[in-house]
């Protein structure tokens, strides 16, 4: 999934560590949802825009391609 985790990240001038730690994670799994291995629960997505003071939506982008557009009526 895309996101904007890591220039969040680095807007709050924090390392990896210092985000895995703020929101109870590995530093290893904010490394694998910044380079986009590794799809984060809906926990940890809360927990990362309550960090960032934004919404959830401002740090992933899930490509829906369409998903959700077609309208059969």
């Amino acid at each position: 999934m895309k996101n904007t985790v890591r220039r969040h990240r680095n807007r709050a001038d924090m390392s990896q560590a210092d985000l895995a730690a703020a929101v109870d994670v590995t530093r290893q799994t904010i490394n694998a949802v910044e380079r986009e291995r590794y799809d984060p629960s809906i926990e940890l997505a809360f927990k990362l825009a309550a960090h960032f003071d934004c919404r959830i939506e401002d740090l992933f982008d899930p490509e829906l391609n369409g998903v959700g557009t077609d309208h059969d009526d």
